[in-house]
């Protein structure tokens, strides 16, 4: 028996270039196949101190304008996105974590809407060069695409959108999350790390649909 549907748990940090430059690859997965895949988004850490990080890998090469002219080559590669030149060269956000937090916050607020906040929060700091690590500044993009301050802030206040990072966290850890943006299929028996081609991620969703429920399956 085939499967009707294939889950999908969709890893990545806000402020990772590939997983900006990758979204297209996930929004394309969900347009070409729509039920028959369900696509569920968490966080892992890479920039949780990012300032910290970066000075480490980077001050020997040229410290954080360094850094921004690697981001903007990557960005440089496709088409659909653009990163602004102050981006990482002048507007450096400390931590990626209190962005994480919020958009927590929007998607047990309107799961709907989390997508999109997700996004747009990505291209603030990346096209327009606007620090997302501020809670202002996240309270701003959230006004923009009109979302509500006070639920939002409520659901911060309350320790509720803490507990939905930290589930998404504790999968990270479970299986063994490193690199952003990962694809975990199948309950961790799949994984495809970092820049991955559309049509390899197409492939391997594909292969599942096709191939027998791991309950009825002999191998």
């Amino acid at each position: 028996m085939n499967r009707d549907q294939v889950s999908v748990q969709y890893f990545s940090d806000v402020l990772c270039v590939w997983a900006y430059v990758g979204q297209v690859r996930l929004d394309e997965l969900e347009a070409a196949f729509g039920a028959s895949v369900s696509v569920d988004c968490h966080f892992m850490t890479v920039f949780g101190d990012a300032r910290g990080k970066l000075h480490a890998a980077w001050d020997e090469r040229g410290g954080l304008p360094a850094y921004a002219e690697h981001v903007r080559s990557v960005a440089d590669r496709f088409e659909h996105v653009t990163v602004h030149p102050k981006t990482w060269a002048e507007v450096a956000p400390t931590s990626s974590l209190g962005c994480h937090i919020f958009l927590a916050a929007v998607k047990l607020y309107d799961a709907q809407m989390f997508r999109r906040a997700a996004w747009s929060l990505r291209e603030a700091f990346f096209r327009h060069a606007r620090d997302i690590s501020q809670r202002a500044v996240q309270l701003e993009v959230a006004d923009e695409i009109g979302l509500p301050a006070a639920e939002l802030e409520s659901l911060l206040y309350s320790g509720q959108a803490h507990a939905e990072l930290s589930r998404g966290l504790q999968l990270a850890r479970r299986y063994a999350i490193e690199v952003s943006p990962s694809y975990v299929f199948d309950d961790g028996r799949q994984r495809l790390n970092g820049n991955v081609g559309y049509r390899v991620i197409e492939a391997n969703v594909r292969e599942l649909l096709r191939a027998p429920d791991p309950g009825h399956s002999w191998c």
